[in-house]
């Protein structure tokens, strides 16, 4: 009843400085055990010069590069999804509209619920796509977040001590079209959960707060109820046996197990080893760049879709299943089927050397970067970034390399965030 829809081209932008996790764990005398539990590497670490806009277009701009002009200017949606956002009004989407060079004729605005953000985005581009208003045109789709929870703050670092090493940044871009050669998204086929619960918050600009326990069982409940709503539209769904591959929210790789696990004792009774075998097959390849971002909030359910596919057997296609939690709380259950000519374009857009290029902080860069005042706080009237802090993540901007131009931010004058290309 209606054309193919779904993500044309995405791409992931993890910034220039990486932290190994373990050495932070290591430093901050957590249990090893525990920290196991997270299924992490590294996590990157946003330097004072970058921030969700410059991430956002650095994410985009190898996107559009690959665009002619005529398809360039079809695109006639942006839309920036985030719970960093950096002014109470002024849509982020602007700056990234503006410094990617794009028609005028174009929809801009902001999302913000948690890190259902981006599948919010990436529902309503589709919509917009298959409402054939405008017939042929294109939406681009941003999720992109900074962590923010230990900014110079000692009881901030003890209260969150186990989400420090998995708290990530970054961003993911998607070019959302009636060609989807990376995913091509099932319409009508998705299932909704929702409901109040004060699980996490950013209650100020800068500050996060909430109950870890809390945010667990939500995410697990919402995790079986959305599937169900799933399987209620959906004649004939079955979770073992509909989708070759899942991604799901990432907030650490053992939560990920964990709502797995759960939904295979709920739904089946299935025992340990059939379980973990499961997720081995299905699910350990979605962890692949979040293992090595952290949680990137809006963009992690994307994050594990470029895993996948990058990692995954698309010799014929599969359907991939999804599920996206944003504390406070939404979530949803989707699905889209992807090819092998999808696994060989995310596969060319370089992202494992992007990664790979990072500069590597040490414990004390970091603590540098943690508690000095180089942080860019939300609501800054003027501000001038330190890029000499960390010289050898500055070098990665300046190495250039594949990656081309970048962007970085220059300055903020009168509330005005200026930015250089790189």
């Amino acid at each position: 009843m209606s054309g193919p829809v779904g993500i044309e081209a995405l791409n992931v932008y993890a910034g220039a400085a990486s932290l190994d996790v373990r050495e932070l764990c290591v430093h901050r005398g957590l249990d090893m055990p525990r920290f196991e539990n997270l299924l992490m590497r590294e996590k990157t670490v946003a330097l004072p010069y970058e921030d969700p806009v410059s991430y956002a277009v650095n994410a985009a701009k190898p996107l559009l590069d690959r665009l002619d002009p005529a398809e360039r200017n079809r695109i006639e949606m942006v839309v920036a999804c985030t719970e960093s956002g950096i002014d109470f009004g002024k849509s982020m989407s602007t700056y990234i509209h503006h410094y990617l060079g794009l028609p005028g004729n174009c929809r801009l605005f902001e999302i913000k619920q948690a890190c259902y953000s981006g599948t919010a985005g990436l529902q309503m581009a589709v919509n917009f796509v298959l409402s054939q208003t405008s017939p042929g045109a294109k939406a681009l789709v941003v999720a992109t977040d900074i962590s923010r929870f230990a900014l110079a703050d000692e009881s901030a670092i003890q209260e969150w001590a186990y989400s420090e090493p998995s708290s990530g940044s970054g961003a993911v871009a998607l070019l959302v079209s009636d060609t989807p050669h990376l995913l091509a998204i099932d319409p009508g086929a998705y299932g909704n959960h929702g409901f109040e619960v004060m699980d996490t918050c950013r209650p100020g600009p800068d500050t996060e707060a909430g109950d870890a326990d809390l945010s667990l069982m939500a995410y697990l409940d919402c995790c079986e109820k959305a599937y169900k709503d799933y399987a209620r539209r959906v004649e004939g769904a079955d979770f073992r046996e509909t989708f070759g591959y899942l991604c799901f929210h990432t907030p650490f790789g053992g939560m990920v197990k964990g709502a797995h696990r759960h939904l295979m004792r709920k739904l089946y009774k299935t025992p340990p080893p059939e379980i973990e075998a499961d997720f081995q097959r299905r699910m350990s390849g979605s962890l692949a760049y979040g293992q090595r971002v952290g949680n990137t909030a809006g963009a992690s359910v994307f994050l594990g879709l470029a895993g996948t596919l990058a990692t995954g057997d698309f010799t014929s296609p599969q359907r991939i299943g999804f599920f996206s939690y944003g504390s406070g709380c939404c979530s949803e259950f989707y699905s889209g089927v992807a090819t092998s000519d999808g696994q060989s374009r995310l596969r060319a857009m370089g992202i494992d050397a992007a990664m790979d290029a990072r500069h590597r902080l040490s414990i004390e860069e970091y603590e540098r970067l943690l508690r000095g005042n180089s942080t860019l706080r939300f609501g800054l009237r003027d501000a001038l970034p330190d890029r000499a802090i960390v010289p050898g993540a500055w070098q990665v901007y300046e190495g250039g390399g594949s990656n081309g131009q970048r962007l970085v931010l220059r300055a903020i004058e009168g509330y005005h965030r200026l930015y250089d290309w790189i």
